[in-house]
């Protein structure tokens, strides 16, 4: 047994200072054989209850501290130059009392004292002493700071003033030995503050990594925390590489002469004797009305709720409802739901959207009745067991959706009822991911940027990929990092540092409600904005008994809710979402026909084709398209299997009869884990809690388990006359389909929003659509795609208006006006401001509007930005005059603000009677191309007309296809398309040749082009930025997003001088050209008809026949010869 233990080590919860992994921690300390390790983060307990679980799992003590930061006066002393710089000074707990006061000092000093850094004051030291034992410092500490500066006697007076908080044998003197000169100039003042006043001296050596070797990736940690590089000499910096986890033999050869400084680090962690009780729950007090316990008032609600939601309570709700209670009763929730129900229907009450629910909760049949969800469990069968265990006690986990724009109310309630030192939001932590990290090492290294981002690139775009795995999988990383000295440089540091927490903020949802002050379970911190944050992770939140609940901003809900209020101002209608009939035909026409871009969970390409392949007619449908669409179930066919079931063109088999009873709705497909659990039960006697214990082994697929299950399924499926094989083969598919199963309560609960959205935008587009813009009106990319949906359905968008446009997109008699807020470079408080102003009087002029807004909020940026947009074009002047006079405006109105505010205006009476207001000297407009292309580069989108408008005539003539209307199902058609080029990029391949990426948007919408090398040298003239160009090419689905690649590129014209015909072997036959013949003559003009025979090497040109340029002879012919053989040009 080693005869030392270290006492002062930072792991990776000293954000971007302990290169020290916890894991890894614990693991160094056993191999060196130490009896115990502690851990003593920067000023926080991030990692405490981790690293104690750990240390419990290796078999190792774990020993709890913390490195606090000392205010030099007091704590709420915040003086610049004097109280930003602190004291270090190691505490540990000595027990639970050491824990609850280090929790204390630990909290106050981020709620209170921090400035700069977390900082705690002799006064709390004092206050939180108990049950805590403190060593001196590193050479940051206090005394030793002191003695570096000969004051000996202040040095001596600290130590007894610690002695005596801390209490004898509590207080030690720390020292360090990393052959810094500054440790030697005090070791023997040390020695001798010892001796004089009997406080005992401890080693440690302040580790910052595990190994020697490890100095290199702490000083890149360093130089990612402060923005350095890591040849910069001036840089903050760790001296020498000594500041690792060093044996007891190693430590012992820095001090041989004194012995006793390793000997007390033992005699240290003796006393300390912290020890975790998990397993108890902490719920906060629900005030419940006297006479009742939280169980009878829960049940007493509950019944009353019950038989408001039903018109008869039947003997299967009665039963299911008095089954959960007991459940409910005996594992000890019912405080819980009753916290839950009151938070959901306060909002309700309150005008705060809520979801029909999320997760396992929509199963349980007391939340349905009790309004925390909306959807019956017993209609679509979803199973309270795979919410709630009986057989497996764990915190009840109900995840409540709100509207986004709303659920700080939520928050606020919260705080308000139980106490704002009850409540608190939860810590998440960022971390490295492989990218981030390469990129943050590239930086911190100092290699080019073009380099590092070229290594970046290479990492896989798979989800949680690491850098490890992308070694394996990415064939041009590996050869990169075998050949090239900094490519392996850089991964090896990355791989180093990756998965270590980078920052930390708040979760997006987690909230944590205590019975009492938090403070006394966990520590506290305060983040810049003031929120008041857990420095526990919402999993340790929940592991230490406290209630977390996630309060999630949904921003769907805000859509529905935004639409119900336009509907109701503009049409008189409030509708009730929760009592929408769910058999409407024209939803399941809207699903059918895959029109669901901006429907919750269905809009994406992918969906929208198995929606149209599907062709839902039943809300169950939507439920197991919800379920169907994830990457398990795509690649097993499982989709396809079920898509024909569904119409018959493939026969539903089932290997036992029973099956059938519990599959049918799937069409024989085993699609939700419920149906796991339904089957364990059912054909195998398994209970439900133990169905939902096989669903779970199956889920995380161990093997020694998995073989206990199957065992208990075959000998439960015997009870039932099932023979070994069929059973065998049962829990065969059962087991491959579970890894792929979906949980149907969460399905059917957000299905309840697909179909509230898809109903909006079948029966209130306008307005559904007005409030979808709305909710990405910061994102202009997703604002200009959305626009093209409402083109497409018809929806006029009207340009923006300085005297009719708000923030926000907004529904008006004959379409959706563009919102002020959308336009780029002009930010919300300026809108405000317009909007506010403009309640006085609408702007009449340029110049007007200037005077009476406020300058300071519109900047000259701003206002050449609503020009460009067409804000000012219903005030008598083209944007080329408002432009023109833009600076004498500002400059003018700037004058007479400062007059008129001048004490002296009213000696020359009315300011404005001797302003004559500018009056532009430039007639005309921009010219066309120009005006379009700046407004939509601050717009993103062209809103007063399309630079195709000159060619409305032409397009359906020269092309094959609108980019719209393409199907999965044209996949490597080759197809003739035209429109805008647009974010024109020119790339290097790997083999040095060019090549190029464009979108190409057309009256329809837009879609990526990607030229091959061959084809951007032979198209090389015709790839211009805003050209308006014919795309011939291969249509490719391979991705989610389709693309064209493209083989030839013209110029579109504007004027036809010819129709092209190409005619297959098969079609060119006598029959086929007396019917060409006869159309040619039908249509007579003046436009050369030339036909492509197969095996001509050339056109022939039709002499004896002109034609017109005819939508009617395009169409006449492409029935004849099909889409892609007739073109004009």
């Amino acid at each position: 047994m080693s005869q030392f233990v270290h006492l002062h080590n930072h792991s990776e919860y000293s954000l971007l200072d302990g290169a020290c992994r916890i894991k890894d921690l614990v693991a160094r300390a056993i191999e060196l054989e130490m009896p115990a390790v502690a851990l003593t983060d920067h000023g926080v307990l991030y990692g405490a209850i981790d690293f104690y679980r750990e240390a419990k799992k290796q078999g190792i003590k774990p020993v709890i501290g913390c490195e606090v930061y000392v205010a030099p006066r007091s704590r709420l002393d915040k003086e610049a130059r004097v109280d930003d710089r602190n004291y270090h000074l190691i505490l540990l707990c000595k027990n639970e009392q050491g824990y609850r006061n280090l929790i204390q000092l630990v909290s106050r000093a981020y709620l209170e004292g921090f400035y700069y850094k977390p900082r705690v004051d002799r006064e709390l030291l004092k206050q939180y002493s108990e049950g805590l034992i403190a060593l001196s410092g590193c050479i940051a500490g206090e005394i030793p700071q002191l003695l570096l500066q000969g004051k000996y006697e202040e040095a001596l007076d600290i130590a007894r003033f610690y002695n005596q908080v801390f209490g004898e044998g509590n207080f030690y003197l720390e020292v360090q030995d990393h052959g810094l000169s500054e440790q030697k100039q005090i070791f023997s003042y040390m020695v001798q503050l010892g001796q004089e006043t009997g406080i005992p001296l401890v080693a440690t050596n302040d580790l910052h990594y595990i190994n020697r070797k490890d100095a290199a990736i702490h000083d890149v940690l360093l130089c990612i925390q402060t923005g350095s590089v890591v040849a910069d000499e001036q840089r903050m910096r760790f001296p020498g590489s000594e500041f690792f986890m060093k044996s007891a033999e190693e430590m012992n050869s820095l001090f041989p002469h004194n012995p006793e400084v390793l000997v007390n680090s033992l005699l240290i962690a003796e006393q300390c004797n912290l020890d975790f009780e998990f397993g108890t729950m902490y719920l906060p007090n629900f005030d419940i009305p006297s006479g009742y316990t939280p169980e009878s008032y829960l049940e007493e609600l509950v019944w009353l709720q019950a038989q408001k939601r039903y018109e008869t309570l039947t003997n299967g709700i009665t039963d299911r409802l008095t089954y959960e209670l007991g459940v409910i009763k005996t594992m000890g929730f019912a405080g819980y739901f009753l916290i839950v129900q009151d938070l959901v229907n306060w909002a309700r009450n309150h005008e705060v959207p809520v979801g029909p629910g999320r997760g396992s909760a929509a199963g349980s049949l007391v939340s349905y009745v009790l309004g925390i969800t909306t959807i019956d469990p017993l209609k679509y069968g979803l199973l309270f067991e795979r919410f709630l265990n009986p057989e497996r006690v764990s915190m009840p986990d109900i995840d409540i959706d709100f509207c986004f724009q709303k659920r700080d109310q939520v928050i606020e309630y919260i705080i308000n009822k139980y106490g704002a030192d009850r409540v608190a939001q939860i810590i998440t932590f960022g971390t490295m991911a492989a990218r981030a990290a390469i990129r943050d090492v590239g930086r911190a290294l100092d290699v080019p940027y073009g380099e590092v981002d070229r290594i970046a690139k290479m990492i896989p775009a798979e989800l949680g990929v690491t850098i490890e795995r992308a070694l394996e999988i990415s064939v041009d990383l590996a050869q990169a990092y075998a050949n090239d000295y900094d490519t392996r440089r850089i991964i090896d540091v990355a791989g180093a540092i990756e998965g270590m927490p980078r920052h930390a903020s708040i979760h997006a949802a987690g909230v944590v409600i205590g019975q009492e002050n938090l403070s006394h379970f966990l520590p506290l911190q305060k983040t810049p904005e003031g929120h008041v944050i857990t420095q526990y992770a919402k999993e340790t939140v929940e592991d230490i008994g406290l209630l977390k609940m996630d309060i999630l901003g949904l921003r769907t809900l805000t859509v529905i809710d935004r639409a119900r209020e336009i509907i109701s101002k503009t049409r008189g209608i409030m509708l009730d979402m929760d009592d929408l009939p769910l058999d409407d035909p024209e939803v399941y026409e809207l699903l059918s026909n895959g029109d669901t871009i901006g429907v919750f969970q269905l809009e994406s390409n992918g969906l929208r084709r198995i929606l149209s392949e599907l062709k839902p007619n039943r809300f169950e449908e939507i439920i197991a398209v919800i379920a169907l669409y994830r990457p398990g179930p795509l690649g097993s066919g499982m989709v396809d299997d079920f898509i024909n079931c569904k119409h018959g063109r493939q026969e539903i088999k089932y290997i036992h009869p029973e099956l059938e009873n519990i599959l049918k709705e799937t069409y024989g497909v085993v699609l939700y884990q419920e149906q796991v659990m339904q089957i364990a039960s059912q054909m195998a006697d398994f209970t439900m809690g133990e169905a939902d214990g096989l669903r779970r082994a199956m889920g995380k697929k161990k093997p020694e388990e998995l073989a206990r299950q199957r065992d208990n399924f075959i000998a439960g499926a015997a009870r039932h006359n099932i023979d070994e094989p069929v059973a065998t083969r049962m829990f065969d598919i059962m087991e491959s389909f579970a890894g792929y199963g979906f949980n149907k309560s969460h399905s059917a609960a957000y299905a309840v929003i697909s179909y509230q959205t898809a109903w909006l935008k079948a029966h209130y587009p306008v307005e559904y659509m007005c409030a979808f813009l709305t909710s990405v009106i910061d994102n202009q990319d997703k604002v200009v795609f959305y626009i093209r949906e409402c083109q497409r359905l018809g929806i006029p968008i009207l340009p923006p208006d300085i005297n009719q446009s708000f923030e926000t997109f907004t529904a008006a008699r004959d379409g959706i006006r563009f919102g002020l807020g959308a336009i780029k470079n002009v930010g919300k408080n300026a809108v405000k401001s317009i909007v506010q102003v403009r309640k006085a009087g609408e702007f009449v002029s340029l110049f007007d509007f200037c005077r009476r807004m406020d300058l300071g909020q519109i900047n000259r940026r701003m206002l050449e930005n609503l020009i460009i947009a067409g804000c000012f074009d219903n005030l008598g002047l083209t944007r080329k005059q408002h432009l023109s006079i833009m600076d004498e405006c500002m400059d003018l109105a700037a004058q007479v603000q400062k007059e008129t505010s001048s004490t002296q205006a009213s000696l020359f009476g009315d300011v404005m009677e001797m302003v004559e207001e500018p009056v532009p000297r430039l007639q005309g407009e921009l010219p066309a191309r120009e005006r379009l292309a700046r407004e939509k580069e601050v717009l993103g989108f062209y809103v007063s007309a399309n630079p195709l408008d000159e060619y409305r005539e032409v397009l359906p003539l020269v092309t094959t296809h609108q980019l719209a209307d393409f199907d999965v199902k044209d996949d490597e058609i080759y197809v003739r398309v035209a429109g805008v080029i647009t974010n024109l990029s020119r790339k290097i391949s790997k083999k040095g040749d060019t090549y190029a990426r464009f979108f190409l948007e057309d009256l329809s919408g837009r879609m990526e082009m990607l030229v091959f090398p061959a084809a951007y040298k032979n198209n090389l003239d015709q790839l211009e930025e805003d050209q308006a160009a014919i795309i011939e090419g291969y249509f490719d689905t391979r991705d989610e997003q389709p693309k064209i690649a493209v083989r030839r590129i013209y110029k579109l014209p504007t004027v036809l001088n010819e129709v092209q015909v190409r005619i297959t072997e098969e079609m060119n036959d006598t029959e086929n050209r007396q019917r060409l013949l006869s159309l040619l003559k039908k249509y007579p003009g003046e436009l050369d008809v030339f036909l492509h025979i197969a095996g001509k090497s050339k056109p022939l040109l039709m002499n004896d026949y002109r034609v017109t340029a005819s939508s009617r002879l395009k169409q006449d012919l492409t029935r004849i010869y099909g889409i892609n053989n007739v073109w004009y040009s």
